[in-house]
């Protein structure tokens, strides 16, 4: 059981890993530039990433799968992920890294691996759209909010402009209307025809590996070497603490099987490569995020079989 769950998750993660070196040697040869890299995270985050939620949750039937409770559940325990990740930043002196160090601390790959994660194990992957609900668009509300209020470019913007400003990112991320856009054709039940579907299918199966081969062009070894304790914190607080402390939670309220794994995906996943493209678009540096996404997605093959065989020895999935 142990070593089926650990080629499992090395499966789901060692891809995702390679995909973040190869972008690091293209950049190491001169197929990627800094500024072919810039415009590959800005045509990420603009077109693939929206179109890959969209195809995930336009395709989900949430009426027949709906738990609030589950829901709800999700949700507020993503806002204290994200209450410990912010007074744990607050260790770190340099105010727009705070912003990075947030976003990499509480945000999973519930999009891109949760549905896999799920599917792999049940078949099918309800759960983890529900759980998708719950957490991917808090996870973008509050990546615009913090990484706009942490921004370098905020310095010289104060009050009301701020507010403005940060509301007006809420409202255009791409993000958020490709998932409001997935949930409103979900919910209306709106035939998807051939054409748009492959069309969507398309782009957002693009979305991952363009976004990781981006970030590894984008990440520097030398600017890392100086971010090894503040991002070991990260790893630790993603792939352990959070589980430790909320899993129980979860059994305690009677989530089992599918919905505990949705939730354990979403607690201890690796650091979804979009918070990269994410920071880069609001001028941060971005080096914190990379080197947590590289860390986290190397560490979490082991972190999330072990927390994987823990809950099948105590029957709980």
């Amino acid at each position: 059981m142990f070593l089926d769950n650990l080629i499992f998750s090395l499966n789901a993660t060692v891809p995702i890993f390679l995909m973040m070196v190869f972008g690091w040697a293209m950049q190491r040869i001169g197929l990627l530039d800094d500024h072919t890299t810039s415009n590959l995270n800005k045509f990420t985050f603009k077109t693939t990433l929206p179109a890959l939620l969209f195809m995930d949750l336009s395709k989900a039937d949430l009426s027949e799968v709906w738990d609030t409770g589950f829901v709800v559940f999700c949700i507020v325990v993503t806002l204290i992920c994200v209450g410990i990740a912010g007074c744990f930043s607050l260790l770190h002196k340099d105010k727009p890294e705070r912003g990075e160090i947030i976003q990499a601390a509480y945000r999973s790959s519930a999009a891109v691996l949760g549905i896999a994660f799920v599917k792999n194990i049940y078949g099918e992957a309800s759960m983890a759209a529900l759980m998708i609900i719950g957490t991917v668009p808090m996870y973008n509300i509050i990546a615009v909010t913090v990484l706009s209020l942490t921004s370098p470019d905020s310095q010289d913007i104060k009050g009301r402009e701020l507010v403005l400003s940060t509301l007006k990112g809420i409202a255009t991320n791409p993000i958020i209307l490709g998932i409001i856009a997935g949930i409103l054709w979900s919910l209306l039940k709106i035939p998807q025809p051939v054409i748009l579907e492959r069309s969507v299918s398309y782009l957002g199966n693009m979305a991952t590996p363009l976004s990781l081969i981006a970030l590894g062009a984008s990440f520097k070894a030398s600017d890392a070497k100086d971010k090894l304790k503040i991002t070991l914190g990260i790893v630790f607080m993603k792939l352990v603490f959070f589980c430790a402390l909320f899993l129980p939670l979860a059994v305690h309220f009677g989530f089992r099987g599918e919905k505990l794994i949705a939730i354990l995906v979403m607690l201890g996943s690796a650091t979804t490569g979009s918070c990269f493209v994410m920071a880069k678009n609001f001028s941060h540096k971005g080096t914190i995020t990379a080197f947590a996404v590289m860390l986290t997605t190397l560490c979490s093959a082991l972190t999330l079989t072990a927390w994987l065989f823990i809950l099948k020895t105590l029957s709980y999935i």
